[in-house]
């Protein structure tokens, strides 16, 4: 699958006393990216949970290479790498705005559970959203 792009420019509450974005922010950011890349999907959160779905988190990885700063502009290149039809992961790439310079590498996975909290099969119970999401892996 080809990554997709998501960008924005550091705002001032997101940075620490040293100027730099503090470490939990990217972990933000990778939130940020991956609603953006379901978005373009035609599956939005909003979407999803109205269906009785629910996409906890179930870990995340996150390193940092280089930091960001106040006003710098930045990619987040998001893939989707793995998918079975319950669990899902992405792998995210945060580089500076010239693109060359890479800054935050991380990974999450996540499941689909109905509102009772139960694992759901996505294939069976939602074959358009699985559909999908199965295009996208690479």
């Amino acid at each position: 699958m080809e990554a997709v792009s998501y960008s924005r420019k550091v705002n001032y509450y997101e940075t620490d006393q040293m100027g730099i974005v503090h470490h939990s922010n990217y972990i933000r950011y990778f939130e940020e990216a991956r609603m953006d890349m379901m978005d373009a999907l035609g599956l939005s959160h909003v979407e999803i949970e109205r269906a009785g779905l629910f996409v906890p988190v179930m870990f995340v990885d996150c390193r940092y290479l280089q930091p960001l700063r106040f006003g710098d502009r930045f990619v987040v290149e998001t893939r989707l790498t793995k998918f079975d039809g319950i669990k899902m992961e992405l792998d995210y790439e945060i580089r500076r705005g010239d693109g060359e310079t890479p800054c935050t590498t991380g990974r999450s996975g996540h499941c689909f559970l109905d509102q009772k909290m139960k694992p759901v099969r996505m294939k069976r119970y939602y074959p358009d959203i699985y559909q999908k999401l199965k295009d996208m892996v690479g």
